[in-house]
C-alpha cells in the first residue's frame, strides 16, 4: 500500500498542475468529521467547497445512491426516468418561481446554460446581436467554462484565453447607481448575480440592491439571472437565497449543495422565459441522470427541512461570535460577514495576504476550511454540523490563529 507521501508525489506526477492541494491525502468522513489516510481527524469546515451541505456519508444520500445503483444509472435525455422528472417537479414547486428545469452536470455547465438561455430568449424578443450584453459584477465568479469564466468579472481568471467570448460588460457589485448606468443604453438583455458572492470575499448583496436590479431589468425588459450555486440550497438560512432577500428572479442556477456530493447542476427558468428553448436548443449527455437526480432528490428533503433551516441560523451565530472572540484575542479579523453559513473572516491590514498560511496552521491543527482570496477565511461548513463539531472546529481555529500570530 502506498504511503501518503507516495500517493502525493503520485498526483504530482499524473494530475494536470492546476492545483496546490495541501499535503494530506483524505480517506473518508462521517458528519462534519473528516480522516486522512493516516488516520488523523478533521473537523470540516470547507464542505468540499460548500458542496457537502448534509456532511459525509449522510445515511439518507447513502441510501438513496446505493438502492437507485441496484435499479438504473443513466438513460441519456433521449428517455424519461422517474427519478429525474420527480426532482424537476419538486424544484418548481419549492422554488416559488420557475416553470421548467433543465439538469447537467456542475455550477458552470448551470451558467453556461443560463447565458445560452439570455441570449436565445433576446433573439425571440427581436434584439439584434449587438443588444443582448449581459451585465455582471466585480468579484463575481461564475465558473470556468470560457463564456462562464468571461461573465466572472475578475481579470485573473480571464489572463491567457483571450480573445474571450463578446457581449459581456461589468459593473460595481452593491451599486445600484453604477448598475443603472451600465444598463442606460438598452442593449442589455440579462443581469447575472450572486446574491452573496463566494471567491470574491463573501459579501452579501444588500437587499436594496438586487431589489433594485429587479426594477432595472424590469424597466428595461432584461432577465434577471440569480447564481445560487454556492449560496443556494438552505446556506442563507432558507432553500433559495432569493427567498432569503424576497426578490424573485427570472432564472436561478444551482449546484454544488444540490447533490450534496454528487456532481449535479440546475437551471430554474420562470415564465418569461420558460419556452424560449425548443428542441435541439441546448443539451447534455450526463446532465441529470438517475443517480444523481435519485441523490439529489434525498438532498432536497434534507435541506428544505425547518429543523435544518433553523441550524443554519443558529449555528452561524455560534461562527460568529467565536471568530468575533479570536479577533478580540489576537487582533484577527477586520470584518466578518456573509449570511447564514456563508461566513468570511477579512483579514487586518497586518495580516493582508496571509490566509494561505492560516489555512496550513489550521491543518496543522485538525480544521479544514476555505479562503476567498488572499485576504479572507471562508466558513461554509455542513448544514446540519451540531454543536460539539462547531465548538471542538473554533477551538482549532483559535490555536492556528495563536500560532500564527506567534510566527
Amino acid at each position: 500500500m502506498n504511503t501518503s507521501a507516495e500517493l502525493f508525489a503520485l498526483s504530482e506526477r499524473y494530475y494536470l498542475p492546476v492545483y496546490r492541494p495541501r499535503r494530506i491525502v483524505l480517506d473518508h468522513g462521517k458528519g462534519s468529521r473528516i480522516w486522512d489516510r493516516d488516520g488523523r481527524e478533521y473537523v470540516d469546515f470547507g464542505a468540499g467547497i460548500a458542496v457537502n451541505a448534509l456532511g459525509h456519508a449522510h445515511p439518507a444520500l447513502v441510501g438513496a445512491l446505493t438502492e437507485q445503483a441496484g435499479r438504473l444509472w443513466h438513460t441519456s435525455n433521449v428517455f424519461v426516468s422517474e427519478p429525474t422528472l420527480r426532482l424537476a417537479e419538486e424544484l418548481v414547486e419549492a422554488s416559488r418561481f420557475a416553470q421548467r428545469v433543465f439538469f447537467c452536470n456542475s455550477g458552470a455547465e448551470a451558467n453556461e446554460g443560463a447565458i445560452k438561455l439570455v441570449r436565445k430568449w433576446a433573439t425571440a424578443q427581436g434584439r439584434t446581436p449587438d443588444r443582448r450584453v449581459i451585465l455582471s459584477f466585480r468579484g463575481s465568479f461564475h465558473g470556468r467554462t470560457l463564456a462562464a469564466v468571461t461573465a466572472t468579472a475578475q481579470p485573473k481568471y480571464h489572463e491567457g484565453y483571450e480573445p474571450l467570448p463578446p457581449g459581456f460588460r461589468y459593473s460595481n457589485f452593491n451599486d445600484l447607481a453604477a448598475a443603472e448606468a451600465a444598463m442606460a443604453a438598452g442593449d442589455v438583455c440579462a443581469v447575472l448575480v450572486e446574491p452573496v458572492q463566494g471567491e470574491g470575499g463573501v459579501m452579501p448583496a444588500t437587499p436594496g440592491f438586487l431589489q433594485g436590479l429587479r426594477a432595472l431589468c424590469d424597466r428595461h425588459e432584461a432577465l434577471l439571472v440569480f447564481d445560487e450555486i454556492q449560496c443556494g440550497m438552505g446556506r442563507t438560512g432558507q432553500l433559495f437565497a432569493a427567498h432569503t432577500y424576497d426578490v424573485m428572479p427570472d432564472v436561478i442556477t444551482l449546484a454544488k449543495a444540490l447533490g450534496s456530493g454528487f456532481p449535479i447542476g440546475a437551471m430554474l427558468v420562470g415564465e418569461k422565459a420558460a419556452e424560449v428553448m425548443q428542441f435541439g436548443a441546448h443539451g447534455t449527455t450526463f446532465g441529470g441522470n438517475p443517480l444523481a437526480a435519485a441523490v439529489a432528490r434525498a438532498a432536497l428533503r434534507e435541506l428544505s427541512s425547518q429543523a435544518l433551516l433553523d441550524n443554519v441560523a443558529k449555528q452561524a451565530q455560534a461562527i460568529r461570535d467565536g471568530l468575533a472572540a479570536i479577533d478580540a484575542e489576537f487582533g484577527a479579523f477586520s470584518e466578518i460577514r456573509g449570511r447564514g453559513l456563508m461566513v468570511g473572516a477579512q483579514l487586518r491590514d497586518a495580516h493582508a495576504g496571509k490566509a494561505g498560511e492560516i489555512l496550513d496552521r489550521c491543518v496543522e491543527h485538525g480544521l479544514l476550511t476555505l479562503q476567498a482570496g488572499p485576504d479572507v477565511l471562508r466558513f461554509v461548513p455542513a448544514l446540519n454540523i451540531g454543536d460539539a463539531d462547531i465548538a471542538e472546529g473554533i477551538s482549532r481555529l483559535r490555536m492556528a490563529v495563536a500560532d500564527f500570530v506567534k510566527s
